[in-house]
């Protein structure tokens, strides 16, 4: 929980309620915490103080759409366990992923094992065998939309995680320099970041589930997983969450109401706002060798051009969130997964 005061919106009755309590404290030689005088100062400036929803009655599902700013995701997917032998020639182990609520947060602990079929690892453009990993992770359970999007992917930090403990990362570590004859799939020196999906200049050896390995054994996810949605019996006939952002908002793959905000209207294949940019950067590679689409440069978000903001997200209602939340989604079109956040983290 998070207390802020304002100096700026103390008002007269709070100055009059100061000297009130100077003068008890004068006449009776009070003393000690300050604790208790602090949350009176926030109660009579009225900041905003994000609390957990009681889930109780029609909110089981813990919504909280009711409280501006606040939702609370409690009671959802709160005991979500996994634990499976996958069989594919590349893995050989068991995932295990268990998601559990409390203290205000979502608990994940995972070994990163995907727990449907893969593609093979190492390939010949992805050298790297898929190992566990060591997942410990936690989110709020009551997250706040803000208007900030935080980029975080790679080393600024994991945007989140599908159920079955697997990492969302949809940018890559591979760059151009600004003549394209020097490209590397790893580092990320050059200017101009290479994209995993949607071009056919480099190959980062991704399987089927849009997911390869990084070179410490993590398989993750750059675009749709379409292994693990086919698990969850995901399709054209309902929402299906997938995972939890960095956020501790949840995460939907692919299709969402065509009106946010009415869970009788028609389901569609929800599309990202992202076009490819109309005007080319001079110091761009060529686009004769390398077309719009190679780089994370070519795209710009246009708001309205799609179904959803920046970070591929929307506010509206969702099966598990009847009364509406902030949520995400997979998306065939760019930019595939979130590669921001909206909330605070």
């Amino acid at each position: 929980m998070k207390l802020t005061v304002n100096s700026n919106n103390i008002n007269a009755n709070l100055i009059l309620h100061w000297l009130s309590l100077l003068l008890i404290c004068t006449l009776t030689a009070c003393g000690g915490s300050d604790s208790n005088s602090d949350a009176e100062i926030a109660d009579e400036t009225q900041e905003t103080v994000t609390t957990p929803n009681d889930n109780s009655g029609d909110d089981s599902n813990g919504s909280g759409a009711d409280d501006e700013g606040a939702d609370s995701t409690d009671g959802v997917l709160c005991d979500y366990a996994n634990s499976t032998y996958n069989e594919s020639e590349s893995v050989y182990n068991t995932s295990n992923a268990e998601w559990s609520c409390e203290g205000g947060e979502r608990l994940l602990e995972a070994n990163g094992i995907p727990d449907h079929d893969v593609g093979t690892f190492p390939n010949a453009n992805n050298p790297n065998m898929i190992f566990e990993q060591d997942i410990s992770a936690n989110f709020s359970l009551t997250p706040v939309e803000t208007n900030t999007a935080t980029v975080l992917g790679g080393p600024r930090g994991t945007l989140g995680y599908v159920l079955n403990g697997v990492k969302i990362d949809a940018s890559t570590a591979g760059t151009c320099d600004d003549s394209g004859n020097n490209c590397s799939l790893v580092g990320n020196e050059g200017n101009w970041n290479i994209e995993a999906l949607g071009q056919s200049n480099f190959n980062f050896g991704t399987d089927d589930n849009n997911a390869h390995v990084q070179p410490g054994g993590e398989y993750h996810y750059h675009g749709m997983p379409e292994g693990f949605i086919e698990l969850q019996q995901g399709g054209n006939d309902k929402m299906t969450l997938i995972g939890w952002a960095a956020d501790g908002f949840p995460i939907y793959a692919r299709y969402g109401y065509s009106d946010a905000n009415d869970a009788s209207s028609e389901l569609k294949a929800i599309q990202g706002s992202y076009q490819l940019v109309t005007t080319v950067s001079e110091s761009r590679p060529s686009t004769e060798i390398y077309p719009l689409g190679t780089f994370a440069q070519d795209w710009e978000y246009i708001a309205g051009f799609g179904d959803l903001d920046e970070c591929n997200g929307r506010v509206g209602v969702t099966p598990e969130f009847p009364n509406g939340i902030y949520h995400y989604y997979a998306t065939d079109s760019y930019p595939y997964f979130q590669r921001c956040v909206k909330g605070e983290v």
